[in-house]
């Protein structure tokens, strides 16, 4: 039974995110999402945890103190691209840009090493490892295992731990592990994201000890513009207001109430091989 949990953070601002970029109306606030890093940052000490946080690299340049204050307390910094942009929107040079820029900016600001990424909305293309390869990265968390939903996952993934990218794509290179982000067992939906807001932290909590006695460490994930409240945008969707503010961050603290040892997913990673990995590799466990 695994007892360690990484619930991470993709740290974007609210004006960073789809469903803001498409809205016809705007807002004047700025930097909406900053203080619930700040939260997030806190609540984490109060329970004496760590969490990996996902950055989007142009935050990092318009606001390095906030994301200098994450790694500072014990944070693992890890990438979300420079600009928020869906890699399948762009082409092979534009995402190959994203990446290198994004751990470029991070390592500068933070001066740590960088090694991690997520993809913006879990968004991955046919060459996603190879460029992770060619521009210094060594694990990605951008593949999630979730039952097929129209306009959000595929349903092509079926890997809920640690294994090399060549389990998700067969010519990826074997320098890069896939750290999925977790769903239900059996029901097949992400744990956290949306589907926290939506079922509440029991449904999160509950599939986190379903992977605990599987073995599986569960990487959950939140967003900091969740955990503050949002101002009106015209055309955003009713979806993305729900439960945010109070609520959400009374929801992160109940999962950090949990008998986890929350940790970063390269301390998870650095520990060693999982038995799938081994598996996967034609090696007895």
């Amino acid at each position: 039974m695994s007892n360690r949990a990484v619930l991470s953070i993709d740290f974007e601002l609210f004006t960073q995110t789809p469903a803001y970029r498409s809205a016809s109306g705007t807002t004047d606030c700025d930097g909406v999402g900053l203080d619930g890093g700040r939260f997030f940052r806190e609540i984490l000490a109060e329970y004496d945890a760590t969490s990996t946080a996902f950055v989007v690299s142009s935050v990092a340049d318009s606001h390095p103190d906030a994301v200098r204050a994450l790694a500072d307390a014990g944070l693992e910094i890890a990438s979300h691209t420079h600009t928020h942009q869906l890699l399948s929107e762009l082409d092979g040079d534009g995402r190959r840009g994203e990446l290198s820029q994004s751990k470029d900016v991070l390592e500068r600001v933070t001066n740590e090493q960088v090694s991690g990424f997520r993809a913006p909305a879990f968004d991955i293309t046919d060459d996603h490892f190879d460029l992770l390869s060619d521009t210094g990265y060594t694990y990605d968390s951008s593949v999630v295992s979730s039952r097929s939903i129209p306009g959000w996952y595929g349903g092509e993934y079926d890997i809920h731990e640690p294994v090399p990218a060549t389990a998700v794509r067969p010519d990826a290179p074997d320098t890069i592990t896939e750290f999925p982000a977790s769903v239900m067992p059996g029901l097949q939906l992400p744990l956290t994201g949306t589907w926290l807001r939506f079922f509440g932290p029991r449904y999160t909590v509950l599939g986190m000890k379903l992977l605990a006695r599987q073995g599986i460490t569960p990487m959950l994930y939140v967003h900091p513009w969740e955990l503050v409240d949002l101002p009106a945008v015209e055309g955003v969707p009713t979806r993305v207001y729900v439960r945010t503010g109070d609520w959400m961050r009374r929801a992160v603290e109940r999962i950090l109430q949990q008998d986890f040892e929350f940790t970063t997913a390269r301390a998870v990673l650095k520990d060693g091989e999982t038995a799938a990995t081994r598996l996967h590799r034609g090696e007895t466990p």
